[in-house]
């Protein structure tokens, strides 16, 4: 982990873990986010995917729309959104449109990642909106629930 990274940091990630480990829990993929603006949680999210039968119910897209609905505003300036897992493109998108100025996730997702490992969404020049991007908080940990999850899911120990 980066020494340099903030005791806010490490305790928003802390968080989305724990909305992780509760998707867990509900046979979902293990993944949980927060938004945080101004040292106050503004929405938390945990994949619903299975359970919500909508395949948009990834943990970013649940914590966007729990903050939308508490600000009641549709863009999030200046929030930063801890996600245990690097964010697809759909969520990378999303979070951009939302004006997220920080994400920090703890692992890369080589095979669906939109924000690094197979595109640049969030930082992408190209682009009217760039995020700062941090990664690697916690990553242990969020590396482990992943593995362990789909160890169990295919029936090894």
């Amino acid at each position: 982990m980066n020494e340099l990274t903030s005791e806010q940091d490490r305790g928003g990630m802390a968080l989305a873990l724990a909305y992780a480990e509760e998707a867990r829990d509900a046979d979902e993929v293990p993944i949980g986010a927060i938004v945080v603006r101004d040292g106050a949680v503004l929405g938390v999210g945990r994949n619903r995917c299975r359970e919500a039968g909508d395949c948009t119910a990834h943990a970013e897209m649940e914590a966007l729309r729990d903050a939308f609905r508490r600000t009641g505003d549709m863009r999030l300036p200046g929030a930063t959104v801890y996600t245990t897992v690097e964010p697809c493109f759909m969520c990378a998108g999303a979070l951009s449109h939302a004006r997220i100025a920080r994400v920090v996730w703890s692992v890369r997702d080589p095979k669906f990642g939109g924000a690094a490992s197979l595109g640049t969404v969030l930082t992408d020049a190209r682009l009217n909106h760039r995020a700062v991007v941090l990664e690697g908080i916690f990553d242990g940990e969020a590396r482990h629930l992943m593995q362990s999850f789909f160890r169990s899911k295919r029936g090894q120990s």
